[in-house]
């Protein structure tokens, strides 16, 4: 009889996933340009074509988003079983979206948009016009799935706070922050859709996106502290104890 995944192996991995997740993104936007204004559609351009770190920025950067909100997953995955479920599946379903947001924008951004810069880069000044064209309409695209992927991803990381706090997992005070932090990351996607990638949007997101990463880790050692806790009194009440592991199968479940 194969034993089943024992809780706390399940919180290590999910908090594994959240502090690979946060490192790759953050190396991600280390390496990515950022020296002109991504709202000068000219100058960013320029620098982009000129970058040779590009696909492996943006690879990391997707990486480090999927790790992250499949370590959030994790951690909701263990409140089916409880009055959260409700929001547990909503959360669910919001995170498998905010993955194919992730995805699609990474597509346009990591991949399309770099190809048609460097088009453009090396284009004649007879196609230099409509390449640049061409080029700032991919840029459309990568902002708007820029702005929808954080508005999913706010929305996410609002259902899990949510959950969390009906499961009694975490204090109040943690799942208001991730809760602050949801909010920020969604008024960034809002501000992106309505101004593109203007100082306010950025600023939004930037602020968000760090107060998520620190909740984010804080409520993977909330839920397994919580669940090495009932693991143990589990065990005791069906009188699992190192000396009796060998007479009780329950004691390996």
């Amino acid at each position: 009889m194969n034993a089943r995944p024992r809780p706390r192996n399940q919180a290590g991995l999910s908090s594994a996933l959240l502090i690979a997740g946060a490192v790759l993104l953050f190396v991600g936007t280390l390496l990515h340009p950022m020296h002109e204004d991504p709202s000068d559609a000219l100058r960013a351009f320029g620098e982009y074509s000129a970058d040779h770190n590009w696909l492996f920025s943006h690879m990391a950067q997707l990486a480090g988003v999927v790790a992250m909100i499949a370590g959030m997953l994790l951690i909701i995955g263990r409140l089916f079983d409880g009055p959260a479920r409700g929001f547990a599946l909503l959360t669910i379903v919001f995170g498998a979206a905010s993955l194919a947001a992730a995805a699609a924008l990474q597509a346009v951004d990591g991949i399309a948009l770099k190809a048609m810069v460097n088009a453009w880069a090396m284009a004649d000044d007879a196609a230099k016009a409509s390449l640049f064209n061409a080029a700032f309409a991919v840029r459309q695209i990568e902002i708007g799935f820029a702005a929808v992927s954080a508005v999913l991803l706010g929305l996410t990381v609002l259902l899990a706070s949510i959950a969390l706090q009906q499961a009694k997992h975490c204090p109040v005070w943690m799942s208001l922050l991730g809760s602050a932090g949801a909010v920020g990351v969604l008024i960034g996607g809002v501000a992106t859709a309505a101004t593109g990638f203007s100082d306010i949007a950025m600023a939004a997101n930037m602020a968000g996106s760090l107060v998520l990463n620190a909740d984010l880790s804080k409520h993977s050692r909330a839920v397994s502290e919580k669940t090495d806790v009932r693991s143990h009194r589990q065990r005791t009440r069906s009188g699992c104890h190192p000396g009796a592991a060998g007479r009780n199968v329950a004691c390996h479940l």
